[in-house]
């Protein structure tokens, strides 16, 4: 067994195809195919049901297929080590994001740290406060930069705060709130809302400052993104709550403050393990010497 063959293994049950497989991996699918046999033949058992219509992972490939990705990770990780010790940073670089994220300006510092890392490979994924700190306690993600009520940061990671605001009410043009330029939470409760789903970091932090005031409120449409809530907002079937330092996004929804506005905080965090030499040279970017310029600064 060897790390081609895992390499051919995890390109064959993600594209569910040999050829696709093959030619991702700069292989003849021949050599390919013969590969991943011998490595079944080892195993003593089948990876893969081939039909003529279909590639699917067996009961065994799927217990492999695990063990075959942590393989390679432990194999990178291995490389980029030993060049961290001749002074080169080297391998994976994958960081998630809230889509809201002010405290830093995250696409010039992923570029400034591209420039100065041209060996790491960088990738992003946005998402869901709460899914992207399971992602870096289960090592998927190096750090993520999340959105949270106040309160301690998610278990099993670690992490620092980057920055604290405050919600802002984005109403439709026109709505008879937008000349208004600051209001209770309680001005708000007879208005249909749109808003993040239930349970999510981005919802909590609403609805505990609803609860606190002792306001009860409709929340007639559900997203996941900034955007799409801002589309709805626009067609006037409700109105939003977004964080004050990411309305200019949409300068032509009218913002009104609150008074007893939900607050919200920002955290990087990263895993409670010992972070990989581009992790740590990236997460040294937010310590006490340089940081990424705020948004808009």
């Amino acid at each position: 067994m060897d790390l081609q063959q895992m390499r051919y293994v995890i390109a064959v049950a993600e594209t569910k195809n040999f050829t696709r497989a093959a030619e991702q991996c700069l292989v003849v699918q021949s050599a390919l195919s013969h590969q991943i046999a011998r490595l079944e033949r080892e195993l003593g058992a089948r990876l893969f049901e081939r039909t003529s219509r279909r590639v699917r992972l067996t009961a065994a490939g799927e217990a492999f297929l695990p063990a075959a990705r942590q393989a390679l990770d432990a194999a990178e990780r291995a490389r980029a080590e030993v060049a961290a010790v001749a002074g080169e940073i080297r391998g994976p670089l994958a960081v998630g994001a809230i889509p809201t994220v002010t405290a830093v300006d995250l696409p010039a510092a992923l570029k400034r740290f591209h420039l100065r890392h041209r060996e790491v490979r960088i990738s992003l994924r946005v998402g869901a406060s709460e899914e992207l700190a399971e992602q870096v306690r289960q090592g998927t993600l190096d750090a993520a930069f999340l959105g949270l009520p106040p309160g301690p940061r998610p278990k099993g990671v670690r992490g620092r705060e980057l920055a604290r605001g405050h919600l802002v009410a984005v109403v439709p043009p026109g709505h008879p709130l937008a000349d208004q330029g600051e209001v209770d939470l309680a001005r708000l409760g007879d208005e249909p809302f749109v808003d993040f789903p239930a349970g999510t970091a981005g919802r909590v932090q609403s609805d505990d400052a609803f609860a606190a005031a002792g306001v009860r409120r409709e929340v007639a449409f559900e997203v996941t993104a900034p955007h799409p809530m801002a589309r709805l907002i626009r067609q006037g079937l409700g109105i939003g709550m977004l964080p004050a330092a990411f309305v200019d996004e949409f300068p032509d929804l009218p913002v009104v403050r609150l008074r007893d506005a939900p607050v919200r905080v920002e955290h990087l965090v990263w895993s409670s393990f010992r972070p990989s030499p581009a992790a740590t040279a990236f997460l040294s970017m937010f310590g006490d010497g340089e940081v990424p310029e705020a948004r808009g600064e």
